[in-house]
């Protein structure tokens, strides 16, 4: 029977993760055990209070308080080794904003299971009802049914990932499993424990960010192979403190975009980075030009970021 880690981040947004739990929890273990591991990643409000008094009597679950903000990487890594060493058969990454369909497990499992060269499965991820990007553009019949993401795909020559379908209603488009995409979203990553053997944990210089794309890019290089599986469903509720276009946003994509850049990408779309990096330097914007000296000076992982 495998068995399987859940983890799960929480910071200063209890609600949400308490929501997010309660959905997984209702996803019967029939030939497969899991077990959810939930971090608490420095929260400065009542997370941990909440949490625990939600949670205090299940046995399914292990409360893991960190004293601050280690950032997504290093947060999910900290349970990832708790994974490992009481011998985890997959370790399954969860947003704390998601809701799940009851199956999804065990439709995430029948990939990974049919072939041992399939080390990262990913499900079809839909907006949650509300959450849209864009809300009047949909029929009431379409809600719940707006795809998210149906696997990722980088833009090898810029360099920018997207999220395969997004915006698209459901008409069964994206119904075949596949193999062919280049990565899963870190929103909700089904991963066999033995690849960390075989390439590490999730790379703490990203903090957050292009760490999932990474991660998946490091696994084809080694020889193994990633798959979206359609039948696994799971719902986003699209909404958090790092919005596109906040200071956040722009600090983390642009370090990061370079850093990725120097392990995959060629030298062409390398030497447009390093163009748009002399216009970030150039510019008025704090947080862009810092991006840019930070990663010049291998100042990676948090970085310079407040």
């Amino acid at each position: 029977m495998p068995h399987i880690a859940i983890i799960i981040l929480n910071w200063n947004r209890p609600q949400l993760t308490i929501e997010t739990v309660r959905s997984i929890l209702k996803v019967r273990k029939v030939g497969f055990d899991y077990h959810i591991f939930l971090v608490d990643n420095g929260s400065t409000d009542n997370s941990a209070k909440l949490i625990k008094k939600a949670f205090n009597d299940q046995k399914s679950l292990s409360f893991l308080p960190l004293d601050t903000n280690r950032g997504f990487v290093d947060g999910n890594n900290f349970a990832i080794k708790h994974a490992l060493k009481s011998k985890y058969d997959y370790v399954l990454l969860c947003n704390n904003d998601i809701l799940v369909d009851p199956r999804f497990i065990k439709e995430l499992l029948s990939s990974a299971q049919a072939n041992s060269k399939i080390a990262i499965v990913g499900p079809k991820i839909y907006f949650a009802p509300g959450f849209e990007f864009h809300k009047k553009r949909y029929q009431k019949k379409d809600l719940g049914k707006i795809i998210w993401s149906a696997g990722g795909q980088m833009d090898w020559n810029n360099i920018l990932g997207s999220n395969i379908g997004i915006d698209q209603p459901d008409r069964g488009q994206y119904n075949q499993i596949t193999t062919d995409i280049d990565f899963i979203s870190g929103c909700c990553m089904l991963i066999k424990t033995s690849l960390f053997s075989k390439i590490g944990l999730l790379d703490p210089a990203y903090f957050m960010y292009l760490e999932d794309v990474d991660f998946c890019q490091q696994a084809k290089k080694a020889g193994y192979k990633i798959c979206y599986q359609p039948e696994a469903k799971i719902w986003h509720k699209n909404a958090g403190s790092s919005a596109t276009g906040s200071h956040l946003h722009d600090y983390f994509i642009i370090r990061n975009r370079l850093y990725f850049a120097s392990h995959f990408a060629s030298l062409r779309p390398r030497l447009a980075l390093f163009r748009q990096s002399l216009k970030f330097l150039g510019g008025k914007n704090k947080w862009k030009k810092q991006a840019v000296i930070d990663y010049y000076l291998k100042r990676l992982g948090r970085g310079s970021w407040k």
